[in-house]
């Protein structure tokens, strides 16, 4: 099954606009990825309230058709 990297892009990028989204397919499988996400949005935040609201934005895909993703989350310095 899978996601296909322009696919996660988009959906994160859709969630927080003017966001610096880079993807790193991990596998080669369309399963296993990397986001780097630095977004404005983030200020004020812990890290895990950044990344729940990454994974809020990825709508339940996780565990579906999204098996891994390593995520890094950071505000623009």
């Amino acid at each position: 099954m899978g996601m296909r990297e322009d696919e996660l892009k988009a959906m994160i990028e859709a969630a927080f606009p003017g966001a610096a989204v880079t993807i790193t397919d991990l596998a080669g499988d369309n399963d296993h990825y990397a986001a780097h996400v630095v977004s404005e949005s983030f200020r004020g935040m812990s890290r895990i309230a950044q990344h729940k609201a990454v994974y809020a934005a990825l709508g339940g895909r996780m565990g579906g058709e999204l098996h891994a993703l390593q995520l890094t989350t950071a505000v623009p310095s």
